[in-house]
């Protein structure tokens, strides 16, 4: 499986809680300083993949966190919508929520 050494490395910490230290590329790389049993490939293959799909799974909370207005702004609305009985605020989020709406 053609892979990511950022996604390697996680999988590997995941599946090897005692730490491990590699050496290598991801297509050939050796596993240092290890008292976990290594796994087998089909096992870093899953959890590798299991990896990908929770981290596409969580595309739409980067992006609202992205479009969201910095927190000292986010305050300043919430603020002023206080003093005015607006609700710039909640309308701003409400729109960046509807953007990119949380996967069922």
């Amino acid at each position: 499986m053609k892979t990511e050494w950022i996604y390697l490395s996680d999988a590997l910490n995941n599946l090897m809680p005692n730490g491990i230290g590699l050496r290598g590329t991801v297509e050939d790389y050796e596993i240092l300083n290890n008292t976990d049993s290594i796994p087998s490939d089909s096992e870093i293959d899953d959890e590798i993949i299991r990896l990908k799909a929770e981290y596409d799974a969580n595309e739409y909370a980067r992006n609202r966190a992205s479009a969201y207005d910095s927190i000292g702004n986010q305050l300043d609305m919430i603020y002023k919508d206080n003093l005015n009985g607006t609700t710039t605020h909640k309308d701003s989020v409400e729109a960046v929520k509807a953007q990119f709406p949380k996967p069922e």
